[in-house]
């Protein structure tokens, strides 16, 4: 019921949603809890957590939830899921590593056999994987994109896992603090920029999709923080892609991690805003909204509220 108002209130204000199927991480279940099921139930192969991709019968019980999620009728709409343009698509799993197989091999056979399982379900809705990025040893010659060695032996490889056709679009994560301890802001900007313009090569000359930033974010506790500095990160973000868009690149847009409202203090990590509390970050993300408005206005129609503030001077 919860998720039937999500959509339903989505759909009153048209705000389309991108809804992750599952958590690599613990928060909100994960599949850790797939693990535990089979754990409890004395079915399970083993009781690591990556025994989530490769394990028969836990693959059965995603499979089982999927379906139940993508053939649910909203008691509100009245919609099924798989029938409703108030999702714009669907991601399979947010931040997936498989650290117990760096060969990317597990992975890779497990998001081939569960975007091909979607697809035969729903295919109205774009599917994308929810990657952070990394590449793997299937592309040696990206490795030194990558944040640092580790990346690299996570089991997760960027390239190959966004190359099924059952994928529309590649998703990549932007987290510079998470990824560097030492290095100091002018180095982790330098970074994301070529980060951002790596992945955004591989959407237009290798995988010919669209590329989406679906996650990015500057924490507020790193020694030495100031607001400023996360002006500076989400000008850097939006310039990348209105650069790309502008001529019709795979850059296809971003979401900040994450965007508040007043009142919503207990849902905050050290990245979340309230956007017009301060602003300068409210001008640099309105800007950058009413840009790419401007560039897709011939294809998706401008909104009266979305022409109204855009036709203000940013």
């Amino acid at each position: 019921m919860a998720l039937d108002f999500v959509v339903a209130e989505a759909r009153e204000v048209g705000i389309r949603l991108l809804l992750s199927l599952v958590n690599n991480l613990d928060a909100y279940g994960g599949k850790t809890r797939y693990v535990k099921w089979a754990w409890s139930e004395g079915v399970a192969l083993s009781s690591s957590n990556d025994s989530f991709f490769y394990d028969p019968s836990i693959r059965m019980y995603f499979r089982n939830y999927v379906k139940t999620i993508l053939t649910r009728k909203n008691t509100i709409t009245g919609l099924q899921y798989r029938d409703d343009p108030t999702i714009f698509g669907w991601e399979l799993i947010n931040e997936p590593r498989c650290i117990t197989d760096p060969s990317g091999d597990t992975l890779q056979d497990w998001i081939e056999e569960m975007s091909a399982f979607i697809k035969k379900i729903d295919n109205k809705h774009l599917l994308t994987v929810g990657l952070e990025g990394f590449y793997g040893p299937k592309s040696p010659k990206k490795e030194t994109v990558n944040p640092e060695f580790w990346a690299a032996d996570m089991g997760v490889d960027f390239i190959r896992n966004s190359a099924p056709s059952t994928i529309d679009f590649a998703s990549v994560h932007i987290y510079p603090d998470q990824w560097f301890k030492k290095k100091s802001l002018e180095g982790k900007l330098k970074f994301v920029a070529d980060w951002m313009h790596s992945h955004i090569e591989d959407g237009d000359h290798v995988l010919k999709k669209p590329v989406m930033f679906t996650e990015f974010g500057l924490s507020d506790l790193s020694k030495g923080f100031d607001p400023s500095q996360r002006d500076e990160f989400y000008k850097i973000v939006f310039d990348v892609i209105y650069k790309s868009a502008k001529k019709k690149g795979s850059g296809a847009g971003s979401f900040a991690w994450q965007f508040l409202v007043e009142g919503m203090d207990e849902f905050n990590d050290d990245f979340g805003i309230v956007p017009w509390k301060r602003d300068t970050t409210y001008r640099i993300i309105t800007r950058h909204t009413c840009r790419l408005a401007k560039i897709h206005g011939g294809v998706i129609p401008i909104t009266e509220t979305m022409k109204n503030i855009c036709d203000r001077r940013w």
